[in-house]
């Protein structure tokens, strides 16, 4: 049991009354949590970004192969790796023990396309033509080498579970505009995998849980539990969210928990969900157009294209965060047929959200983020043949694609060696990057999620929580904006 002592009442007296005050004013739409200290949580800009939309790849993309073009791995296909190059870098268990690691150039052919020259291989057509729309980073890094805490890292932070996830921590800071909804949305491509998700990815870690990220389901309940069982009508549901209302404000004034008053709120927010679930996930008034533009898979639900055009539906109605996981992407072996599936899966899907978002004015305010949780390696793990090869787990450099919410469109950032195994600086020199000090040319996850907050208007600095003693932050203590990303 939480007690307020005499003098922590009185402390706190004369600022909870303006803080009341004030936000009896406020639009409630406008309210966000503040941090421990009461510092402005918010930049001294203004935002370019409302919302995000993150289209995770789960497994980790071969950039070799989707986007990072590399003829000289073609040339030296089946040589062994240089030494020079791998520079005792640590390798996984899983091709670390192997006699010789094969250098394995893409079998798919590259081009370049649009005004901007990006190179995109054969296997993403659509996605081939609206580069001119995306920011390629291609020098991104992390010193995760395995799926678990490397997933972790992307969407906490940190490589340690129970962290605050980067959609809790965006929702923290900004709250909600639309009452109807959660702040904080999740979808998740429904298909046979081996690789799991787990909801602590879109968790709260020690936030309030009402920050939680909130799954949808591709079944008649898109989220479970919402709908009233038999026999029970909306006035008897709302009857006893009353009574029950009643006794949690009783509990709360005994225990003053305030996770009581989250559950108060989340109970609202449940039975308001009755009515805007259905409405949101309908997709039956969509345009004909709409779904040619998304593909046939768009009318299938728990596909990638539908979870891409609910998305932008959601984004349409204020949903702060909306975070898509495609899994599969983990290509050890049998990479070339593998990645044509994944590939065909998500390939239109993302292509048409960013033209569907740019048609409706949605884009310049909507930051779209592509990307997985590392890269693949230059080398075969494994036997490397003709027509087949794997890719091991590479943190050291790996590509993601941004577009929109002030991002600068139809660049490409960062560049990798002729091998795709090290970040080049802008000399053309191998780099070794450190988190200690944003390197010109390198992109960490830190400083990712730093450029991130940046476009919605927050200093990453400043969005902190104090638990257990410690200031927490999702950039932990490191973190760079890149400011050449920005438009």
């Amino acid at each position: 049991m939480f007690e307020i002592t005499r003098r922590h009442f009185l402390s706190k007296l004369s600022t909870g009354i303006g803080g009341a005050a004030l936000a009896s004013l406020m639009p409630k739409n406008l309210l966000a949590a503040s941090s421990p200290q009461g510092e402005d949580l918010l930049a001294n800009y203004a935002p370019k970004a409302k919302r995000v939309i993150y289209l995770f790849m789960s497994g980790g993309p071969a950039q070799q192969d989707l986007f990072d073009y590399k003829p000289k791995l073609n040339e030296l296909n089946g040589q062994a790796l240089p030494e020079h190059v791998r520079g005792g870098q640590r390798l996984t268990g899983m091709s670390g023990k192997q006699a010789i690691l094969p250098l394995a150039g893409s079998q798919f052919e590259f081009a370049q396309h649009g005004k901007s020259g990006a190179w995109v291989s054969s296997l993403l057509p659509h996605t081939a033509k609206i580069v001119d729309d995306l920011c390629f980073v291609k020098s991104l890094w992390t010193e995760a080498i395995n799926h678990d805490p490397a997933m972790t890292f992307f969407q906490t932070g940190s490589q340690i579970a129970g962290r605050p996830s980067l959609g809790s921590w965006v929702t923290y800071g900004l709250g909600s505009s639309n009452e109807n909804l959660p702040g904080f949305i999740v979808l998740v491509t429904k298909k046979p995998t081996d690789q799991p998700l787990y909801a602590r990815l879109w968790g709260t870690g020690f936030l309030d849980s009402r920050f939680q990220g909130v799954r949808f389901s591709s079944g008649s309940d898109a989220v479970f539990y919402l709908t009233n069982p038999d026999g029970v009508c909306q006035s008897g549901r709302r009857a006893l969210l009353d009574k029950l209302s009643a006794l949690n404000k009783l509990d709360f004034q005994n225990e003053l928990d305030p996770e009581i008053e989250t559950r108060i709120a989340q109970y609202e927010m449940a039975y308001r969900m009755q009515t805007s679930v259905p409405e949101i996930t309908d997709l039956s008034g969509e345009a004909q157009s709409t779904h040619e533009l998304y593909g046939p898979d768009s009318k299938v639900p728990g596909t990638f294209a539908a979870n891409c055009l609910l998305a932008r539906r959601m984004a349409e109605r204020g949903v702060r965060f909306i975070q898509l996981y495609h899994p599969g992407w983990d290509q050890h072996g049998n990479l070339p047929a593998a990645i044509r599936r994944q590939a065909k899966e998500t390939d239109q899907g993302c292509a048409a959200l960013i033209t569907d978002l740019k048609q409706r004015g949605m884009l310049e305010d909507t930051l779209v983020i592509w990307g997985g949780e590392f890269g693949r390696t230059a080398y075969s793990q494994g036997k490397l043949t003709k027509d087949n090869y794997g890719r091991d787990h590479h943190p050291r450099c790996f590509t993601a694609w941004m577009a929109g919410g002030g991002i600068k469109p139809g660049m490409t950032y960062g560049a990798t060696d002729d091998y795709g195994y090290n970040i080049l600086g802008p000399d053309g020199q191998i780099i070794n990057p450190s988190k200690e000090k944003f390197t010109p040319g390198a992109v960490h996850v830190h400083d990712f999620h730093a450029t991130i907050l940046h476009q919605l208007g927050i200093d990453h600095t400043r969005l902190t929580h104090t638990f257990q003693g410690r200031r927490f932050r999702l950039t932990d203590v490191h973190g760079h904006v890149v400011n050449d990303l920005l438009a």
